[in-house]
């Protein structure tokens, strides 16, 4: 448990850097690059974002979990690396060729901020985050990103001064991201033996990574497809509102999920050795504690957007407002399902739950963003958002109701809804006193 305690710090620590460095540049940024500068930053990385995912193909969660599992030999774990990373470095060839081609000839709005963006894929070809993970080795990532993270956040300070340096703020970002991926190389010699790549055994990954793909495709339609539906069916400011309000919900998000993160290789080494009571005992305990801290935070963002955001992007995103207020409510519905999928259904190899439900969010998603984005903007994709995330989470909770005490977890939750929604309350009713 005290590996898993500093496990968990460490990831809370680049976790929080994370909250800290937002809070610094999104105000700046917000006020220097506008709300197109803003829209079509996001615009051009929503479309690179899909040559990224295409380029990890599900390795994320598999190699994590692969890692984990084979850990304690270290000649099948360096066989697992190598066969995995194969299928990593040729698909992320495949996705330079391929965006290469897109930027020659469809990209014709945005064009070099677009071409700037294929560092990220670059990035994605050399990230091998996925096995330090699963050695649970925190503290070599959490040191080497927040180097970089505190750099660019001096280099945006120092080059960032209108909309005209949009390209430097591209190229500080996508830079910055290969730059964390490089570094961790050097560390990986030591953790691996030489083995030969055997080709039989990559294809024997191949199907279960493509099978964990297919729920980053899915995800993605309501994290990221919305923004570029945005793009492309309405204007580049709805998605700059779209980003700002985005930006602001992931910060407490990223503090809460970072558990999901931690004890993933855990629970999946715990399955491998049979433990199921620990297992059990740690859900409960994750499940516990990010309802405490995830139901107060969402009550709390919709009592204070309307002052908070003015003040915190400037009074030219003032749509953001209503759009925070209703994406708060998926800081609830996000770390319950993150919970019972990293602790619960990657960990026993139910890859089929995880599909059907992500997939099933992402097809209602797309639904309500193609009725809606119409007629509402970035208020209709919100409204998408909020139904794809509760849906994810309530396949979940009804693929695993026979397999766990869900019903229990409810109930220990609702005294922290109660004593949050008496939070809302007095803030509203301090406000109107004070406005009086």
């Amino acid at each position: 448990m005290n590996q898993i305690k500093k496990n968990y710090m460490y990831n809370l620590v680049y976790q929080l850097l994370i909250l800290i460095i937002p809070i610094i540049t999104v105000p700046y940024v917000s006020r220097v690059l506008g709300v197109d500068g803003v829209g079509t930053y996001s615009y051009t990385y929503s479309i690179v974002y899909y040559f990224m995912l295409i380029t990890m193909l599900g390795i994320n969660n598999y190699g994590n979990r692969t890692i984990a599992k084979t850990r304690d030999n270290k000649n099948e774990m360096s066989k697992s690396f190598f066969s995995i990373y194969f299928i990593q470095l040729v698909m992320g060839i495949l996705m330079i060729m391929s965006y290469l081609v897109y930027i020659f000839m469809f990209a014709t709005e945005y064009k070099f901020i677009a071409t700037i963006q294929i560092l990220y894929i670059f990035s994605s070809l050399f990230d091998i985050n996925w096995f330090f993970f699963g050695l649970e080795k925190f503290k070599v990532t959490v040191i080497r990103n927040t180097i970089v993270k505190v750099l660019s956040l001096v280099l945006i300070f120092l080059f960032i001064k209108d909309v005209n340096d949009l390209w430097i703020y591209t190229l500080i970002l996508a830079g910055s991201t290969l730059i964390s991926q490089i570094i961790l190389w050097p560390l990986l010699i030591k953790e691996i033996n030489k083995v030969p790549l055997d080709l039989n055994d990559v294809k024997k990954h191949i199907k279960p990574c493509f099978i964990l793909f297919l729920p980053y495709i899915a995800v993605s339609i309501y994290r990221t497809m919305d923004k570029i539906m945005l793009g492309s069916m309405i204007n580049i400011s709805e998605v700059g509102f779209y980003e700002q309000a985005d930006k602001i919900i992931n910060i407490p998000l990223c503090l809460i999920t970072a558990l999901g993160t931690v004890m993933m290789p855990r629970i999946s080494n715990l399955v491998a050795n049979g433990e199921k009571e620990k297992v059990l005992k740690y859900i409960e305990k994750s499940i516990n504690f990010i309802m405490l801290v995830s139901i107060p935070i969402c009550f709390g963002l919709i009592a204070v957007s309307d002052e908070f955001i003015p003040i915190f992007l400037g009074d030219s995103f003032d749509k953001t407002i209503i759009l925070v207020q209703l994406l708060a409510t998926t800081i609830i519905f996000i770390p319950f399902a993150n919970v019972l999928r990293t602790q619960y259904i990657l960990p026993n190899e139910l890859d089929h739950i995880h599909v059907i439900s992500i997939f099933s969010g992402a097809l209602i998603n797309l639904v309500f963003n193609l009725i809606l984005i119409p007629k509402f903007y970035s208020t209709g994709a919100a409204i998408g958002t909020i139904v794809a995330e509760f849906t994810v989470m309530l396949f979940n909770i009804i693929f695993l109701l026979k397999k766990l005490p869900i019903i229990t977890y409810i109930k220990e939750s609702i005294k922290y809804l109660v004593t949050s929604v008496i939070m809302l309350v007095v803030i509203l009713v301090f406000k109107n006193v004070i406005h009086i």
